[in-house]
């Protein structure tokens, strides 16, 4: 049985943006749903913020080729929650009430297999389970959490940026650290205004490596420009993405880490690479919407490296916490109400979000 908190008071229901239609006509809606009870080996979170990401709109779409997150009975996305602690199971020894803890893509796996030990490839797991698409999600303010896979937000990293470094910090960091790219490498960011982008961005620039934005629209120019970008090329007006690149680079950037789903973005970034070079695969396309497009002789002839990273490891998001403790990592968001949740999802489905949009809890 779990022990009764001793400093909050837990109510019996509680808010959740829940899914409505789930499939291309989707929409969101404010609820009431019952408040969980934790597990033996689990902890009750309240969640003061939550990330919005293009990935809860995938799972809200259906559009990957995954099946429907009501075929788990889940009706809450949502991966980027930050909150504190409320009630810890009776098992649970290293979490106590008023702990700060967040929720990651990857909500639990087996901790059992050659996978999960090796520090860097548990969200990999075939027992894996994916928040907000098996498990209820942080659009919903009290969710259970496995003690042994909950992240703990350190002092100095707000809630408002420990929620994206759960997902996109964390993603983008294990991208950077798989390219093997080294310092004074260009690394090229198509989305870079995006969620992920931005912090690919910060976190590259930390990291000692020149960076090329690619986005569209001055309002993204200028968050990269500010982020530290060396060069931005808007895909509005630029014919041709990948000869600004070259033309910027000489002879062709060391990686690509497309950030943007879409078909564009992956048909445009082998043409940015010079030999060697690496292709990061990070953004979700529709399932059979796109392909990394390029003919083979040109894969040959520059010797290019394609490789797909998902998202962070626990590891990870520590080292992606720890970049945001020191200061070199701060998450461009826009604030929400929880009653303007479903305007925030509409806002990043229509691709007018530039940074993160953010859910607070407790306005």
């Amino acid at each position: 049985m779990a022990e009764n908190a001793s400093y909050f008071e837990i109510p019996k229901t509680c808010k959740a943006g829940c899914v409505i239609d789930e499939g291309p006509n989707f929409r969101v809606e404010v609820q009431d749903v019952p408040v969980p009870e934790p597990g033996p080996d689990q902890v009750l979170l309240r969640l003061n913020a939550t990330g919005i990401c293009y990935s809860d709109l995938h799972y809200m779409l259906n559009d990957l080729g995954f099946g429907p997150m009501s075929q788990f009975g889940v009706r809450s996305a949502g991966h980027e929650g930050a909150g504190v602690v409320v009630k810890v199971g009776s098992n649970v020894t290293t979490w106590k009430v008023g702990d700060r803890g967040g929720v990651k893509p990857c909500w639990n796996c087996c901790m059992n297999c050659a996978l999960c030990w090796d520090g860097q490839h548990e969200t990999y797991c075939e027992k894996g389970l994916q928040t907000g698409f098996q498990v209820a999600g942080t659009y919903q303010q009290y969710i259970l959490s496995p003690a042994n896979y909950t992240t703990r937000i350190p002092d100095g990293v707000d809630d408002f940026y420990a929620g994206p470094i759960m997902c996109s910090g964390s993603t983008i960091y294990r991208s950077l650290m798989e390219s093997r790219l080294k310092a004074g490498d260009w690394a090229v960011f198509p989305g870079a205004g995006g969620g992920v982008g931005h912090m690919g961005v910060q976190l590259a620039k930390a990291i000692g490596l020149r960076v090329i934005g690619v986005d569209g629209g001055d309002e993204k120019r200028e968050l990269c420009v500010r982020l530290g970008c060396d060069a931005f090329v808007d895909f509005t007006k630029v014919n041709d993405v990948a000869a600004e690149v070259m033309k910027i680079t000489g002879h062709g950037a060391q990686g690509v880490f497309v950030t943007a789903g879409n078909a564009a973005a992956y048909a445009s970034a082998p043409g940015m690479l010079g030999v060697g070079g690496k292709l990061m695969c990070i953004g979700l396309p529709p399932a059979g919407s796109c392909i990394v497009g390029a003919h083979p002789a040109e894969f040959v002839l520059k010797n290019l490296h394609v490789i797909g990273t998902k998202v962070g490891s626990m590891k990870d998001t520590d080292a992606a916490m720890d970049f945001a403790a020191r200061g070199l990592l701060k998450p461009i968001y826009e604030k929400f109400p929880l009653k303007d949740l479903p305007a925030a999802v509409d806002k990043l489905r229509a691709g007018k979000v530039a940074g993160r949009c953010v859910v607070d809890f407790n306005s």
